[in-house]
């Protein structure tokens, strides 16, 4: 079993950020993941994330001065009150579409789910209306007058 070490996230999610920036999202949160708990290797001081950088195809001197300038400080900030208001208490913890809070690790059933109720809420379906068939909308059915 592993011993991982545990510290501050805060320049590891403003890492994250800038790895955003630079279309590294996914990969970059995989590093991190696998970094931090498959080899148990820290992740929280800048030297940390920087050794990271060339394995995600990051430029290492713009890397540093965002960190160090802490570009990304106030938009992880943000982002953790946001979660916050809804209801993040600790990590895990995932937001969806800005609405919905989810506390912990769920079952890839129940977020699926959620992910569905977060789409179909933003995407209601309405049916046109094809020739003289009957239309229906977000605002009712229509059925075509007859001549």
């Amino acid at each position: 079993m592993l011993n991982n070490v545990v510290g501050n996230t805060d320049l590891a999610h403003e890492f994250l950020a800038h790895a955003t920036t630079q279309g590294k999202n996914r990969d970059a949160w995989n590093t991190i993941f696998h970094t931090c708990f498959g080899k148990a290797e820290p992740v929280f001081a800048l030297d940390d994330l920087l050794r990271l950088t060339d394995e995600l195809g990051l430029d290492r001197d713009l890397t540093r001065q965002a960190l160090t300038e802490r570009r990304y400080r106030a938009q992880v900030q943000e982002d953790a009150r946001r979660a916050q208001r809804l209801g993040a208490t600790g990590a895990p913890f995932i937001v969806i579409d800005d609405r919905y809070g989810v506390p912990g690790a769920q079952r890839s059933d129940a977020l699926l789910g959620l992910l569905r109720t977060a789409w179909d809420e933003t995407h209601p379906v309405t049916l046109t209306p094809a020739g003289d068939a009957p239309g229906c909308g977000p605002d009712g059915c229509a059925v075509p007058a007859r001549p």
